[in-house]
């Protein structure tokens, strides 16, 4: 009976454990990195087609401030309701609008297909960072995306409320707002107000890798307070002080609730390292320098046997010489 014998197969690794430990060849990582690269090419131009789809609910969604404003001074001048055609933009090119609209898309399909890219980012980053680094990226990751959320939604508060305000001082005058003009501070205000509320994230990181503990972060807080307020009244984009403390007091009581977290980090690290305390960093560790057991030793052959043997392999012809090394020796 005849019998088949299977050889044991390895298991083969995965493109994320090739990469890891070092494996992965450089012509493997630029074809993983051009499989990456068209992959999330292709989820943005989804996402981009998507946006341009719904682009006419999102430009009535941004242009919903001033179009509020617009009605209300109609109707504040006498006119009815239904006389209302609906507020005006001045368009100064034949192609305005339609690059609006590509804009409108482009800024909505960065934002949908943003699991599908950064997925693939991470995929290609990732093998290169340690267990504990892609721990902590994950933590980041997962809190950037709601504070540059409640960062945008606080600019589009603050436009919402400085725009009428602004607008309401024109009142003597004929208004027309450019389209393009529009559309692009109001994303700007949305923008830097989703990137301010991201400040605490460099906090953390500063405590986290060790650069800065709680107690010195906590000591900086009147150089960050001034920072802040500095880094508002540069780039929202309205002279009032409104906007600028609007964004200023979140950002600075972010600042303080990172500080917060350092102290919970310093203290658990701190009990990791308790025992260390007690040392002092001047002094010596003791060297055990006396003499250790190693065991029974093993006897070795003796040398004469090993020239028969070397002979007897020769075909039994003892014409070559061998030296021994006690004879060198002597």
């Amino acid at each position: 009976m005849a019998l088949s014998l299977r050889r044991n197969k390895k298991p083969k690794k995965t493109k994320f454990q090739a990469a890891a430990d070092g494996s992965m060849s450089l012509m493997d990582h630029l074809r993983d990195l051009r499989s990456r690269l068209f992959k999330a090419c292709l989820g943005l131009v989804a996402g981009v087609l998507v946006g341009m789809y719904f682009a006419d609910i999102i430009q009535e969604f941004i242009n919903a401030p001033y179009c509020d404003w617009d009605k209300q001074n109609w109707l504040d001048k006498g006119h009815s309701a239904a006389s209302y055609d609906g507020c005006n933009f001045n368009v100064v090119g034949p192609l305005d609008n339609f690059l609006l609209r590509l804009k409108i898309g482009l800024f909505a399909g960065i934002i949908l297909s943003a699991p599908i890219w950064l997925y693939h980012l991470w995929a290609f980053i990732a093998p290169g960072l340690h267990k504990h680094e892609r721990k902590y990226t994950y933590y980041f990751a997962a809190m950037a995306g709601p504070l540059f959320f409640a960062g945008a939604t606080l600019g589009w508060f603050v436009i919402s409320k400085s725009l009428q305000f602004f607008l309401a001082l024109s009142n003597q005058y004929k208004l027309t707002v450019d389209l393009t003009g529009y559309f692009d501070f109001v994303t700007n205000v949305m923008l830097l107000f989703g990137a301010g509320f991201e400040f605490p994230l460099v906090v953390v990181l500063l405590n986290v890798i060790g650069i800065a503990s709680a107690k010195r972060l906590l000591g900086w807080w009147r150089i960050a307070t001034f920072l802040v307020f500095l880094f508002c009244a540069i780039v929202t984009p309205t002279p009032d002080p409104f906007g600028m403390i609007a964004l200023a007091i979140p950002m600075v009581m972010l600042y303080f609730a990172a500080v917060g977290f350092a102290f919970i980090n310093d203290r658990r690290r701190n009990r990791k390292t308790a025992d260390w305390d007690t040392l002092d960093p001047d002094e010596a560790s003791v060297i055990d320098d006396g003499p250790s057991d190693i065991g029974e030793v093993e006897s070795v052959d003796d040398s004469d046997d090993l020239v028969d043997e070397i002979a007897e392999s020769d075909g039994g012809s003892d014409n070559r010489p061998v030296r021994r090394y006690d004879e060198d020796a002597t």
